[in-house]
């Protein structure tokens, strides 16, 4: 894509996002984009071919920033509940601004077919992204061996419990996310610490046998 194509396409996906604003997510038509930002319906459809890949874009932006606010907040850091913590703060920050049409959002997400269900093939690569993000988190820390490889999935599936209370969230800047998270990041820390022990780390692994059993 040529710079021409990228400004854009960064035109659509910033006159969107103003219109879900302004107008909220189901009146915002694809019409109404082009129209506002200028462009023919066809160059707008070209880019994105509809508002569910508006909504990937979006997310794809906000998995992005979360790493690089996750990163610098990491750096130094040992403690596998702070550097968890890090992350989750770091992707309510980058979420922030979409905070008052996040639920339509998650409207959009929740059938299977959507292009932005975060467990759909359309989703694939930022999800992965976004576990990656996870994984940042427990090369950084003590994690026993055993649990290394899954735990970046499972604390990204924990996050995604995050930003669905966020979502629905109604407290003064979203304070009781942060609540949630200064809460459960020590305590999931404390978590995996004890599944270091003789008596916790079978049940552990059983977890973790039935998941690779419903994944498969």
């Amino acid at each position: 894509m040529d710079s021409k194509g990228k400004q854009t396409k960064e035109l659509v996906l910033q006159t969107a996002l103003g219109m879900f604003r302004t107008k909220g997510f189901a009146k915002t038509t694809m019409r109404g984009i082009a129209a506002e930002a200028g462009v023919s319906l066809g160059s707008a459809y070209y880019y994105f071919a509809s508002k569910d890949e508006l909504v990937l874009e979006l997310y794809r932006e906000s998995v992005g920033e979360q790493r690089a606010l996750a990163s610098a907040a990491m750096a130094g850091v040992t403690g596998l509940a702070d550097r968890l913590k890090a992350a989750l703060h770091s992707g309510i920050d980058a979420l922030t601004p979409y905070h008052h049409f996040g639920g339509a959002f998650v409207g959009s997400a929740l059938p299977p077919q959507s292009a932005v269900n975060p467990f759909g093939e359309a989703s694939t690569q930022v999800r992965e992204d976004a576990i990656a993000i996870f994984a940042e988190v427990v090369e950084g820390a003590k994690v026993p061996t055993f649990l290394r490889a899954q735990l970046p999935e499972l604390l990204w599936l924990g996050y995604m419990a995050v930003v669905l209370f966020w979502v629905y969230d109604r407290s003064e800047g979203q304070r009781r996310s942060r609540l949630l998270i200064d809460g459960s990041a020590p305590l999931l820390g404390k978590l995996v610490s004890l599944s270091r022990l003789p008596v916790v780390k079978p049940l552990v692994e059983e977890a973790l046998a039935l998941k690779a059993r419903i994944q498969s």
